[in-house]
């Protein structure tokens, strides 16, 4: 079986930046375990595979797998899947995606690059002790969670962000929780990072879910619905978010780094 594959960086304005993505389109479903296979093989983040649907108002169904489980959301690689049907689709303006657990997700053409709409999933505080000392932190921070298991660890200073050296085996005893360390930034107005160790990516480089949680805590602490935001990761990315009613809208570009075919 020849199945055609894309692997985008997405959140780039070039290559080498940003989050990169594997997108598969499919004829039709692939049964789980092969699906995971080809995750695992990729080794990315996170391999997107889009089928195509016939259904009024959805383009095409959307699942997302980590190289070890499929996850609920996923921003970067619905940012990523948007770039693959819109850079070959010159008269599609947006393009509709049909999730199982996360609804329906969309991404439209802006400017040069694009807006992708999640939902807004706010966090509430929580204690969370076996995080905190994941991270080796030992002063008071502000703790926030979702039931998605999106922690939020929210700190003073960009500084203390990019110093951060975590224990990712403590963190991966947690199991399958997306930790997310935030702070104001330094020329933006947010930074942060991301650590998923039990879903097998210590630290993820652009995290669109990241910020479905973080945009409603920030847009509420800076008292206005948009600002400007950074992921610290080695690779880094830049963000425009706003907050729209229940929507979170994310804002950034794609590059397309390699176009092939996976051998089955």
């Amino acid at each position: 079986m020849r199945l055609p594959i894309a692997q985008i960086d997405a959140f780039a304005s070039r290559p080498f930046e940003g989050n990169p993505a594997a997108v598969m389109p499919l004829g039709d479903w692939l049964d789980d375990a092969t699906l995971q296979a080809i995750a695992a093989e990729n080794n990315l983040s996170e391999t997107a595979f889009i089928v195509a649907s016939g259904d009024e108002d959805v383009d095409f169904d959307l699942r997302w797998f980590t190289p070890t489980s499929e996850v609920v959301l996923c921003g970067h690689a619905t940012l990523a899947s948007g770039h693959f049907v819109l850079s070959s689709a010159a008269d599609m303006d947006r393009v509709r995606f049909r999730t199982r657990k996360a609804g329906m997700l969309d991404v439209a053409r802006a400017g040069a690059g694009y807006e992708l709409a999640l939902p807004a999933w706010g966090p509430d505080p929580k204690p969370l002790p076996a995080i905190i000392a994941g991270l080796g932190l030992d002063g008071a921070a502000e703790t926030l969670w979702h039931e998605h298991r999106y922690g939020l660890i929210v700190l003073d200073s960009a500084d203390q962000v990019r110093a951060l050296d975590p224990d990712f085996r403590a963190l991966a005893r947690e199991g399958d929780v997306l930790t997310i360390v935030t702070a104001p930034g330094e020329d933006t107005d947010v930074i942060s990072r991301a650590f998923a160790p039990g879903a097998g990516i210590d630290e993820d480089p652009v995290t669109g879910s990241a910020h479905a949680v973080m945009v409603p805590y920030w847009t509420k602490r800076l008292g206005r619905d948009q600002f400007t935001a950074y992921q610290a990761s080695e690779r880094g990315g830049h963000l425009t978010c706003r907050l729209d009613d229940d929507r979170v809208v994310l804002g950034g570009g794609c590059v397309t780094v390699m176009e092939g075919t996976f051998l089955l």
